[in-house]
């Protein structure tokens, strides 16, 4: 295996620190309120090099989403070996890791439906492709915990797909997290319930 060259490490190493900014700043602010220069401030280089990397705004929110994506595989691969978890509770692990990310204040927020980020996104190959991975794997687990019971069968399997992708996202969380009068697992568990077992009294 060729050796990677110590400025290939630099570089690499550079980028890694690019988009946890772009990553922090669109939690933190969003899409359309996050600047270049606040990314190229906070890394601590000139925007001139950071374009070096990163054409664009929308390039560096696209690779932030990616990486958010990859992580979200590697929770789900390693769920998938885990041959005692039925797969409602895969389903609810993928959440809880989605809501303990966003309280970390490491989830980027979703792109808007007209906004420029959005229209970037659906043309960028490696951002869509780990999209459709996600969500066919998400799917599988949907449609067997419709099966067995676990999941209402009456709901079409891409609402139950979005409603759980929304979590990711739910102001819920911030907001109760922003109120200080609970604890963060509190929090995600509340949500989770919510979510899994509706409003109803049970």
């Amino acid at each position: 295996m060729a050796r990677t060259s110590f400025r290939e490490q630099m570089l690499r190493t550079r980028e890694d620190a690019i988009v946890s900014s772009v990553n922090r700043l669109l939690a933190e602010k969003g899409f359309e309120a996050m600047t270049v220069d606040e990314v190229a401030a906070e890394v601590g280089i000139a925007k001139a090099s950071l374009y070096k990397h990163f054409t664009s705004k929308e390039e560096l929110a696209a690779a932030a989403m990616i990486r958010v994506l990859d992580r979200a595989l590697a929770v789900v691969e390693t769920l998938a070996t885990d041959a005692t978890l039925m797969p409602v509770e895969r389903l609810r692990a993928v959440v809880r890791w989605a809501m303990e990310v966003q309280l970390a204040g490491e989830m980027p927020s979703l792109p808007a439906q007209n906004s420029t980020l959005r229209t970037a996104l659906m043309g960028n190959r490696p951002y869509l492709d780990r999209l459709l991975d996600l969500s066919e794997r998400l799917g599988t687990w949907i449609t067997a915990a419709q099966a067995d019971g676990s999941l209402d069968a009456a709901l079409p399997p891409e609402v139950v797909l979005y409603t759980l992708y929304a979590r990711a996202c739910d102001p819920v969380v911030g907001v109760l997290k922003a109120a200080g009068q609970h604890p963060d697992e509190q929090i995600i568990d509340w949500v989770l319930r919510s979510c899994f077992q509706g409003l109803s009294a049970r």
